[in-house]
């Protein structure tokens, strides 16, 4: 991972919060979908608002880089009304044992993220299957 200076990363802090503020997460579960330290209050994502950028993490970096994979996936299936990609995500889908893809993010963590992009986004599911074919 490639570190990033102050700016970048205040601007992807505030890409992200608004992507989060979109799918309507309130502060409290923005911190629990982030896996933000331990003992990071609500109010903090207030901060993050304003000009303080998320901590430096590999595993937030990972988180992020799902969420972003699953908005261009989101931006890709709904290419003419931005909103929608908030609407899907807060629907009750079968494939997340009848759940909203938010809520099966939030109650699974990790998997739950890779779960929501993986059947968002066919070529990153092709990629981690291993049928992107490695020569024998």
């Amino acid at each position: 991972m490639q570190k990033m200076n102050l700016e970048d990363r205040i601007a992807l802090t505030h890409a992200i919060v608004d992507l989060l503020d979109s799918w309507g997460l309130a502060a409290a579960e923005q911190i629990a979908l982030l896996a933000l330290p331990e003992g990071t209050r609500p109010g903090a994502v207030r901060q993050f608002r304003q000009n303080t950028p998320f901590p430096e993490s590999a595993q937030l970096m990972e988180r992020i880089e799902h969420l972003v994979g699953i908005a261009d996936a989101l931006r890709t299936s709904y290419p003419h009304n931005a909103r929608m990609g908030g609407i899907w995500m807060n629907q009750v889908n079968h494939r997340f044992d009848n759940r909203t893809p938010l809520r099966a993010m939030l109650e699974d963590g990790l998997g739950g993220i890779i779960a929501v992009r993986t059947h968002l986004d066919c070529a990153y599911d092709w990629h981690i299957s291993g049928s992107g074919g490695k020569s024998a």
